[in-house]
């Protein structure tokens, strides 16, 4: 497995952070000593805190959620956050740990105040697949709020299935279904450790 971050021309703060991260978890998932099963368990706790560090799991919430988050109060808003969290790293783990061979190009960043945008593609054989990052700085630290995979908005998507939730059976239920996927997951999870 070989990944590489190639960047085709020399980026801003925000490309530099992120670089860092997505080189950390290149590093990660090539080190040979992490890929032994007995290892998996620590590898994939290594890989959530280094992209958890990376993310801005609250603000990836806050705007899932759109109007339904002012609504919330702090304990309610705390309770989301994990939960989304951890339907993000549940759903997206299996695919970070996935990739073999995959190349990552730095395109270019473009900047507005507090916000930018890395694009970026990845690269395996022919296949290019866009990815754009957004980004918002707090103190000067760059924390991804939003990836755009091939054009499609991760937040945009969430907040699409989450209003519809909201709409059809409320907010109460697209909690019950969260838990209940988070639930799932740590019983695969656990089940998966024990073979």
């Amino acid at each position: 497995m070989a990944w590489s971050a190639t960047p085709l021309w020399a980026g801003g703060a925000a490309t530099e952070a992120l670089k860092g991260t997505i080189n950390e978890v290149i590093r990660i998932l090539s080190d040979q000593g992490m890929k032994k099963p007995e290892r998996a368990q620590e590898r994939r706790k290594l890989l959530e805190k280094v992209v958890g560090d990376r993310f801005n799991y609250e603000e990836m919430a806050k705007r899932t959620l759109a109007a339904q988050w002012q609504k919330l109060n702090d304990k309610d808003r705390a309770e989301f956050v994990n939960l989304f969290m951890k339907l993000l790293t549940s759903s997206y783990a299996d695919k970070v740990e996935g990739y073999t061979g995959e190349q990552v190009h730095y395109l270019n960043e473009r900047l507005e105040g507090d916000y930018a945008e890395v694009r970026t593609k990845a690269i395996s054989g022919k296949a290019e697949i866009p990815l754009d990052y957004r980004l918002l700085s707090k103190g000067g630290d760059w924390r991804v709020y939003d990836v755009v995979v091939d054009g499609v908005s991760l937040v945009s998507n969430y907040r699409g299935q989450f209003a519809k939730i909201i709409r059809t059976s409320g907010y109460d239920d697209l909690v019950k279904q969260l838990r209940e996927k988070s639930d799932r997951f740590v019983k695969l999870k656990t089940s998966t450790e024990k073979e």
